[in-house]
């Protein structure tokens, strides 16, 4: 039945609880407008947040425990580790990865369009168009080049004596169409024939080596699988040394390819049992010979061969034993050996070539307390020599002759080492340097003339002033007495007056110093008032290998102490105040920042936790994985030494969560990561979430299709490095959202 419209009634004849009711109305629907309609000017990213934001995922708990020397531990989230590993495809744990990639993509949305200011700013600090300093190799000048926009490198070589310009591998040929592209290591033949290089297509560092004839442009039929490092060439180019991984990851067999031949028929040279030592292959600058290497962190053993032989025999230098490390060059007729039999800190000793054992070893430099011997390069005429002087880098060059001389450097902290010199016969040496603010700068050094000349320094396009940055080295007091070094980078006029950010970096493993260089990055913080200091603790290098002994196995707390200790006498010199302090590190530095966080949180307001070594004493425990055999001398044994067990569960960062307010964190990871594998950074953000008692952000990022690096391309990576920035200061309350 149909009704008749009535027509409206005149407002002034309406009653006044009428018009109440309607004044109610009015009000029902301006709220409704302000919070529920999608005005055009509101911009679409903040409408699609209010759709999108999610809760943080919470991690099923499953009992599972084991026991070792009689103590029990219970590993609730045990079953993120996909024992099918390196397949991943329990649906259960991808799922999990999943949604905090989700959750993480949720809580960074507000700030999508700060994340892509920064990035446009890390981007304008990069030059697009970017090439290297060309390095002659006999016939050809050998360089690298970016094209505007390019995300990889293309390499390519120009004729000495003048010619066309030939591109010998495209990078980005090779990773058009992929997710994700590594190169993993170029070699030329000896006749400049020949180039074999590795690439990796998903983070896994399985590399797949393949040769291409450079004269033709033709790709040979055969493809290599499962190698690691760059390849090495015989002297007449017939065959090709190479490294290769098992399933589980380590490098453990050198082969031997004929050129043309049919891989399968490679041939094992030499084949590591030992699962702790990892093998390489490598050529002595004079090219004369072929190096294999089997080694740990602390002990190394090396066999030779000249370079025009197939490999069938080898010559033993020095029989491996524990804490001996060396490693060697070749010139004239003899081995100049780097070696630490005598003294902490290495000195250089020589050998026979065909009588290289320890029995005629001679010494050319004395090892020192304060002299720390990094590496050595062999030229014809002279020692190039790498070295370290009170944390300082240093080049010591020095003639057969016994004379020697340092390369003179125009700052007093700064970050120097060895660049591409191809050639055996050389007046000029090249070299890197940079230090917090001076850009990257390639220099060639002129022996006789004791002279740099700047052949590149690092481009800023969007521009840099030099002048507007200070850089100091601080010693600071630790607990124990040990005075460690701290780089600081700041604005010049900074005060100093406690109300500061400050971002702390650290690593401290495996005797890799941290250099004090140059961090484009850094300057998004620093721009926005924040100092920015590295934090050289003990673990490193930095004063010498003593400093990295004093950091691990027994000693392994003093890394950690060293960290928060550094922080505290930061706040105490007023260059920033407690809770004010973002921190970061990755790998074993993503140890470090677990340590730290349960060890002192009302430091820290955010950290950075990178592909983070946080689940130690699992890992350490399981002999399966790739990287624990050789990293038991690093850490300790918890399968056969209890003390070892007991003092690893003591500082492992996922043991020692506990129900207490935590900092803001970042974490991430990489499914195909062999180095710190995904569940770790998994477990970590899980129990995190359970236990921790305060409300602040905590987000997981799992690259699904990278590894140990993240994403590859220069520019995605800065995307990530944006988005990690924008979580980061988004926590200081200096970010700015949709």
């Amino acid at each position: 039945m149909n009704k008749k419209k009535e027509a409206p009634k005149d407002p002034d004849s309406m009653s006044w609880l009428g018009k109440l009711a309607a004044v109610l109305l009015l009000l029902l629907f301006a709220v409704y407008l302000i919070f529920f309609s999608t005005p055009a000017d509101k911009p679409e990213s903040e409408m699609k947040q209010s759709m999108t934001k999610i809760s943080p995922p919470v991690a099923k708990v499953v009992d599972h425990t084991f026991s070792h020397h009689g103590i029990t531990v219970e590993d609730p989230y045990a079953w993120l580790y996909d024992k099918s590993y390196p397949t991943i495809d329990d649906e259960d744990v991808l799922s999990y990865l999943r949604a905090e990639n989700a959750y993480t993509e949720s809580v960074m949305a507000p700030y999508k369009g700060f994340s892509e200011t920064l990035f446009r700013e890390m981007k304008g600090r990069i030059a697009e168009e970017d090439e290297g300093v060309p390095a002659k190799d006999g016939p050809y000048f050998y360089s690298w080049r970016y094209s505007g926009g390019t995300q990889y490198k293309v390499w390519l070589r120009n004729p000495a004596g003048g010619g066309n310009e030939e591109i010998i591998l495209d990078e980005n040929a090779r990773a058009k169409d992929k997710d994700y592209y590594r190169l993993g290591g170029l070699a030329v033949s000896p006749d400049h024939s020949l180039l074999a290089w590795s690439e990796d297509f998903n983070g896994s560092e399985r590399f797949t080596t393949r040769i291409k004839n450079l004269k033709t442009g033709q790709v040979f039929a055969e493809e290599i699988p499962e190698t690691i490092g760059p390849a090495v060439w015989s002297s007449d180019r017939q065959y090709l040394f190479y490294t290769v991984v098992d399933e589980h990851w380590r490098p453990y067999e050198i082969r031997r390819h004929k050129i043309g031949a049919p891989v399968k028929e490679d041939v094992a040279i030499y084949a590591e049992q030992d699962p702790g030592f990892f093998l390489s292959v490598s050529r002595t600058h004079s090219r004369e010979f072929i190096v294999i290497t089997a080694g740990t962190q602390v002990t190394s053993e090396i066999y030779v061969f000249p370079a025009g032989e197939n490999g069938g025999d080898l010559t033993l230098v020095s029989k491996r034993r524990e804490g001996h490390r060396y490693d060697l060059d070749h010139a004239n007729g003899k081995f100049y050996i780097r070696t630490n039999d005598h003294h902490v800190n290495f000195r250089v000793v020589s050998a026979p070539e065909q009588t290289p054992g320890e029995e005629n070893w001679r010494e050319v430099i004395a090892a020192k307390d304060s002299d720390y011997i990094r590496a050595l390069i062999a030229f014809k005429d002279f020692l190039a020599i790498q070295q370290k002087v009170g944390g300082i880098d240093q080049i010591r060059i020095r003639f057969y002759s016994g004379e020697e001389h340092f390369v003179g450097f125009p700052e007093s902290v700064y970050a120097a080492g060895f660049g591409n010199t191809p050639e055996f016969e050389t007046n000029t040496v090249r070299l890197n340097y940079e230090s917090m603010i001076t850009p990257e700068t390639v220099y060639d050094y002129h022996v006789a003339g004791r002279e740099l000349e700047t052949r590149k320094v690092q481009e800023i396009p969007s521009g840099y002033d030099r002048s507007q940055y200070q850089t100091v080295r601080l010693m600071a007091p630790v607990r124990d007495g040990v005075l460690v070094p701290v780089t600081l980078l700041y604005k010049k006029g900074m005060k100093q007056d406690g109300g500061n950010p400050l971002h702390l970096y650290g690593y401290g493993a495996y005797g890799y110093g941290m250099p004090p260089g140059f961090i484009t990055n850094a300057f998004s913080l620093v721009d926005r008032g924040f100092v920015y200091a590295i934090a050289h603790v003990r673990g490193g290098d930095e004063l010498g290998y003593q400093w990295y002994l004093d950091g691990k196995l027994e000693k392994r707390a003093n890394t950690f102490n060293d960290f928060v200790d550094v922080a505290r006498f930061l706040i105490n010199e007023n260059y920033t105040r407690a809770g004010n302090i973002s921190i970061e590190g990755r790998s074993a530095g993503g140890e470090l920042m677990g340590v730290v966080i349960n060890q002192a949180p009302e430091l820290w307001r955010v950290a950075l936790v990178g592909v983070p070594f946080v689940d130690v004493l699992n890992t350490m425990l399981n002999d399966e994985l790739p990287l624990t055999p050789p990293e038991w001398p690093e850490w300790g044994n918890p399968i056969t030494d209890q003390a070892a067990f007991e003092l690893i569960r003591s500082y492992s960062p996922y043991d020692n969560i506990a129900s207490k307010d935590y900092p803001a964190q970042y974490v991430s990871g990489g499914l195909n990561d062999p180095r710190v594998t995904y569940w770790e950074p998994a477990k970590w953000t899980a129990k995190m979430r359970a236990l921790k008692t305060d409300s602040n952000p905590l987000v997981m990022k799992i690259n699904m299709g990278a590894g140990h690096a993240g994403k590859s391309g220069r520019f995605t990576r800065l995307k990530e490095r944006a988005e990690e920035y924008a979580f980061l200061l988004a926590q200081f309350g200096m970010a700015e959202k949709n």
